[in-house]
């Protein structure tokens, strides 16, 4: 009988074993290796404040007390490799103008927020990075038959947030009479295309693929799917502080290299019909 006890005792703890690595395995998983390695310098339980969206969804939404999308998906994994604990995380709106601020004052530490790399950024702010490469594209109501590109925009009401290099880079390069409204949210030129009240929204493909994926959006609202740029994501961080960067840095390539990046895709982008791209190669920014 004690050796019957043995066995069957021998047998459940190798049961909780495989079940214990199975659970840790982040590369095929529903979502980001919950435990990376920690990378250089990591400071065991530290706090970040991180910027993020609180209004796209699939990338950064508010919802309640809880923040989900891949941008809080990325943030949280990086975090983790600095030695910072979930927990530990305080959660900022970070979106258009603001950004270069909320560095530049110290009011957030790094920022994940659809936040594109430019040479112009780069003066105020340094990058870690790429993390994403998205492309700009247009957002229209489902039965648009006349706008299929940003060549087709003359006489037409566009809509972006203020701040961004969305609705720049369209005035710039098309020509014709195209009447730009900026609001201070993604959220707020949806609803007015929805509403009628503008002709086309345009920003990043991967941000659209979201909106038009929401309850109250699906089958009114459809992405052109005729991208023009590439948008290459970059996290933020306050300028000179290269020891970050190089730490943010090898969190990415942590998070590229044992498949939670594109884990983090599959399910908070991926269920939209938006495509995953190949990953990028973080530290090239």
């Amino acid at each position: 009988m004690a050796n019957m006890v043995r066995r069957l005792a021998a047998a459940a703890l190798a049961g909780l074993t495989v079940a214990a690595l199975t659970a840790c395995g982040g590369s095929g998983g529903g979502g980001p290796n919950p435990s990376p390695a920690p990378v250089p310098g990591a400071n065991t339980n530290g706090r970040l404040t991180i910027g993020i969206p609180f209004d796209e969804p699939g990338i950064g939404l508010k919802d309640g007390t809880s923040y989900r999308g891949f941008d809080v998906e990325t943030a949280t994994y990086v975090a983790k490799a600095l030695g910072v604990p979930e927990a530990n995380i305080v959660w900022k709106a970070a979106s258009g103008g603001e950004r270069e601020k909320l560095l530049a004052s110290g009011e957030v530490d790094l920022i994940f927020s659809t936040y594109s790399i430019t040479d112009e950024r780069k003066q105020v702010v340094d990058f870690a990075g790429p993390y994403f490469i998205a492309h700009q594209d247009l957002l229209v109501r489902r039965n648009e038959t006349e706008i299929t590109g940003p060549e087709t925009l003359n006489g037409k009401d566009l809509c972006a947030v203020s701040g961004t290099t969305s609705a720049a880079r369209v005035l710039q390069r098309y020509q014709g009479r195209i009447q730009l409204k900026e609001f201070p949210r993604w959220s707020d030129c949806v609803q007015a295309l929805a509403d009628s009240q503008v002709d086309a929204v345009t920003t990043d493909d991967v941000i659209l693929a979201g909106y038009a994926a929401e309850p109250q959006y699906r089958g009114q609202l459809k992405v052109v799917g005729k991208g023009f740029s590439d948008e290459i994501y970059g996290v933020g961080i306050r300028k000179g502080n290269t020891a970050l960067r190089d730490q943010v840095n090898a969190a990415l390539k942590q998070y590229v290299a044992d498949g939670s990046w594109r884990s983090a895709l599959n399910i908070t982008v991926a269920p939209s019909g938006y495509r995953i791209p190949d990953p990028p190669n973080p530290g090239s920014a």
